[in-house]
């Protein structure tokens, strides 16, 4: 089977190139580096060679979730480089924005065996970590056959994602077999890993639960909201279409709509709904109703700048965007239906009182619009968000013990002829 879909891939790669350059239009980073994306990677070698534990995050998301574990590991094995991967232009970027120089970085390669091979043999790691959902079956074995233990850290599988899973056993079984050890968020999560394949998986909690706010953001953030002088709604982390539906549906009033889209490639699009945007007028006038938050890595400034913040991603079948930062922010929460991708932060929170999840677009703007006359529930609200990440705090512990069990064997092992 595996074979199967290596030739499927082979077969697609004109169509993976044309994409490259497609998305490079909008995006100039997917027109970097492309050699990376097949294994070469001239020039980016570790100091210390041997000593090179690597994390694979995505995109943004994923980036930004890791830093917990990326501080943890630094601070635990600072005789070793850090590398973390990537896939996306916009995964890039958040690297280089939230951890500068501290790390080496670079864009994962496509599932080919001869690039994953390459990619190994270039960086030699001692630890393969995946975040999330990141499986690929070639990656997985060429691990395995070179002994690079692999973790599938704070993994999340969606009862959708399995189906999809489920659909070919002869190469996801074996890739999920492949793995090392697996971190689940969740017991659900859990159950849905064991039965796609995997042998060891034990429940370690969210990750995004440790992590902290950019103090100095929420506090500028509180300031120009003070500035402002009238309630804020931010629209956090929108996709595709999400901004006009949700805008087309909020009532007149004083209250100022922020909206930061999860994708800057999309900030010129939506800044047509707009009026005005942050980078060209950082305080909108009085009678401005929409105001588009067009910066990167500000999440923290938005949150401290609200009043209510409803969350992306969830108004249209794709899962939603993370509720867990505002949360920790002390930010009251309204989220749309489809919040799959946080399932069990969604349930956690929405039962600790700290958000709201509503039916539809209407019902959300509703809860907005009650939620801003209602100040003592707001602040409830962010009480009841701020007590939730403390009481889940610790995933980063149970992660770091999980990496410790993989990299004791490694130690004691003599180095092997077939490891890069």
């Amino acid at each position: 089977m595996r074979f199967l879909y290596t030739l499927a891939l082979r077969l697609a790669l004109p169509l993976i190139l044309l994409r490259l350059w497609w998305r490079g239009r909008r995006e100039p980073g997917y027109r970097r580096s492309i050699g990376e994306r097949f294994g070469r990677y001239a020039g980016k070698l570790a100091e210390r060679r041997d000593r090179v534990l690597w994390i694979h995050a995505v995109s943004v998301g994923e980036a930004r979730a890791a830093a917990p574990l990326v501080r943890a590991l630094e601070a635990a094995h600072p005789d070793h480089a850090i590398l973390i991967t990537c896939t996306t232009a916009a995964g890039r970027e958040a690297i280089r924005q939230v951890y500068g120089e501290t790390v080496l970085s670079s864009y994962l390669p496509y599932d080919f065996s001869g690039a994953v091979q390459r990619f190994l043999e270039h960086f030699r790691p001692r630890l393969g970590i995946l975040m999330e959902t990141e499986v690929w079956p070639n990656l997985v074995e060429a691990c395995a056959r070179l002994r690079v233990p692999v973790l599938l850290a704070n993994a999340r599988m969606s009862e959708k994602s399995a189906r999809g899973y489920a659909r070919f056993p002869g190469l996801s079984r074996p890739a999920f077999a492949a793995l090392s050890l697996v971190c689940a968020q969740s017991e659900a999560d859990a159950a849905r890993l064991r039965a796609l394949g995997a042998p060891r998986v034990e429940v370690t909690g969210n990750l995004k639960f440790d992590a902290t706010p950019d103090a100095r953001q929420l506090e500028q953030g509180r300031a120009w909201r003070a500035k402002i002088g009238r309630p804020v709604v931010l629209l956090a982390s929108t996709r595709d279409g999400e901004e006009r539906m949700l805008l087309e549906v909020f009532p007149p009033g004083p209250e100022l709509i922020v909206v930061v889209p999860r994708h800057p490639q999309r900030f010129d699009e939506v800044a047509g709904l707009a009026d005005s945007r942050r980078t060209k007028k950082p305080f909108p006038g009085e009678k401005e109703r929409v105001h588009l938050g067009d910066t990167m890595g500000e999440m923290a400034f938005y949150l401290g700048a609200c009043d209510v913040a409803v969350i992306g991603g969830s108004f249209v079948p794709l899962g939603g965007q993370n509720l867990i930062e505002a949360l920790a922010a002390g930010t009251p929460v309204v989220c749309g239906p489809s919040m799959f991708n946080f399932a069990e932060a969604t349930r956690l929170a929405v039962e600790a009182g700290a958000a709201v999840q509503s039916a539809d677009v209407a019902s959300a703007v509703q809860l907005v619009d009650r939620l801003l006359k209602e100040p003592q529930k707001r602040s409830d609200m962010s009480k009841a968000g701020r007590r939730l990440c403390e009481m889940h705090r610790g995933a980063t512990d149970r992660h770091i013990a999980a990496c410790r069990q993989l990299l004791e064997p490694a130690t004691n092992r003599n180095p092997s002829p077939t490891r890069p």
